[in-house]
């Protein structure tokens, strides 16, 4: 199977504070991955290095067979040039925690903005995908609608309309769902679910646990900014052989 993302020894420090230390993973296409593990572990900032949102300080990152960085021969990383890291930016979807909609913009508006004004894709050829993609989040009757008119749950599967719209080769979430109530929740997850059966590559950091068991492919848990276990769903939740990953899961499990 095609790999989509690979991930190699990668680190990154906010001054004296090493936030992720040597992080190594694969994503292959059609994959579902999820990363767990408590609160700072290091989780979005993994996701926000791997979407360029933050710069690592050393590793390796190759998005679809093109390379994001690499490590010079003193371990810094080195970022490949602004035209590579465009390319690979088209290449990849982050849907927020806290959606980020445009809260000026009609829900049309958000999904059609950036094939418009980044994939230079004509108004209706834009238009019809965003419908399309709409009426899959069932959403289409909400189009004319603004971010403040819909509910968490529906500016939530309206921001994932939007990734989509790039047509993004993987999708990374970050807790998708720590916003919303547990009702909302089970909306994000349907849709989630949705598109892991089309087959989607995602990555999906998220503290639904039942969630991870039930969509991922594979699971990753962090601690303390490394990889402490990783392996199928199986592996992980049912059979952990690291003592961090059976309190942490056994915490959660009686909480």
């Amino acid at each position: 199977m095609e790999e989509m993302l690979q991930v190699r020894n990668l680190s990154k420090s906010y001054g004296s504070l090493k936030v992720l230390k040597d992080i190594s993973f694969d994503v292959k296409k059609g994959e579902v991955v999820a990363i767990i593990g408590p609160s700072g572990s290091g989780k979005s900032t993994l996701l926000r290095c791997i979407n360029q949102l933050e710069r690592a300080d050393g590793g390796e990152v190759t998005v679809c067979g093109m390379p994001m960085f690499k490590s010079d021969s003193a371990g810094k990383a080195v970022y490949s040039s602004a035209k590579v890291l465009r390319e690979i930016r088209l290449k990849i979807g982050l849907v927020f925690q806290n959606f980020n909609l445009f809260p000026h913009m009609s829900v049309l508006r958000n999904v059609t903005e950036a094939p418009i004004q980044v994939l230079k894709h004509p108004k209706a050829e834009a238009v019809k995908t965003a419908e399309i993609l709409l009426k899959k989040m069932g959403l289409l009757e909400k189009k004319n609608s603004y971010p403040c008119e819909l509910s968490g749950g529906q500016q939530q599967r309206v921001s994932i309309a939007r990734a989509l719209a790039l047509q993004p080769e993987v999708l990374f979430f970050d807790e998708p769902t720590s916003a919303l109530d547990p009702e909302l929740t089970g909306e994000i997850l349907k849709v989630i679910k949705e598109l892991a059966k089309d087959k989607m590559t995602m990555v999906i950091v998220t503290h639904e646990m039942a969630f991870a068991r039930d969509v991922a492919n594979h699971v990753i848990f962090m601690d303390g900014g490394v990889i402490v276990e990783s392996g199928t769903p199986e592996e992980v939740f049912g059979n952990s052989k690291s003592e961090r990953t059976k309190q942490f899961l056994e915490r959660y499990h009686n909480g």
